[in-house]
């Protein structure tokens, strides 16, 4: 299993090669790239991304501070497990956060800032496409946080940042190429578009819809791929 550091090239004084390994190990445990139990050892990793083996082994123990790995004496380490009963909290504190601020957010969102949330859309649209996961996430963040900034509440970012960091998608590596992929991508304009017509009701029913892919595609599990009623023609065109 190859884990891709993306967008290495010259670094900014402020961004480490640590940080970017970790950045880059962290989107692939989330994503199910390297799945809940299996082994990896620094030198393993290190001759993956062409560097020392000294900044993976910074990043894994970084990560494993955050409960992403465990260390297993003399063999590397272990990529953590969440629990079903762990993921289903997680996702229903999101859903008594998330979904109540897009309905207060519908018919607000200041016009000018909507270039730059259409950005992240096309940008979650492509990665998705393109099959890079690292990328996805880290747009998907990126959108959705950004929604939520617009609020006003910093505390109500943190955590929902938060929570989305304790998160694992480990369906999400076995849905690239797929149809369901696509959709749920696309969902990030539908959700512009409800906000946009300051239609809140459908903004936050929507919102609940797509943050139960997490339980849904994102695990790995079925659900049924029709869109909600009244998402409109970005989710149907995929």
């Amino acid at each position: 299993m190859g884990v891709p550091l993306e967008g290495v090239g010259p670094m900014s004084p402020s961004t480490s090669l640590r940080d970017r390994v970790e950045k880059a190990l962290a989107a692939a445990i989330v994503s199910g790239e390297m799945p809940p139990g299996e082994l990896f050892s620094a030198p393993m990793l290190a001759a993956q991304f062409a560097v020392s083996a000294t900044p993976v082994r910074e990043a894994m123990l970084n990560l494993e501070k955050r409960g992403f790995v465990e260390i297993v004496r003399n063999k590397g380490f272990r990529v953590t497990a969440v629990s079903d009963q762990e993921m289903q909290e997680i996702t229903d504190v999101r859903g008594m956060l998330e979904p109540p601020a897009m309905r207060r957010l519908a018919g607000s969102l200041a016009r000018e800032r909507l270039p730059r949330l259409r950005e992240l859309a096309d940008r979650i649209v492509a990665t998705a496409r393109q099959g890079e996961l690292g990328s996805y996430l880290e747009a998907d963040t990126a959108f959705h946080l950004s929604l939520l900034n617009h609020l006003g509440n910093r505390h109500l970012v943190s955590i929902v940042a938060e929570l989305r960091s304790q998160t694992r998608l480990v369906g999400l590596a076995g849905m690239v190429d797929t149809e369901e992929l696509n959709q749920s991508a696309a969902e990030h304009h539908v959700l512009l578009d409800l906000l946009e017509a300051g239609d809140g009701e459908r903004a936050e029913a929507f919102t609940a819809h797509h943050i139960g892919h997490v339980r849904g595609w994102w695990a790995g599990r079925p659900e049924d791929a029709s869109p909600p009623p009244g998402a409109g023609r970005a989710v149907a065109a995929g």
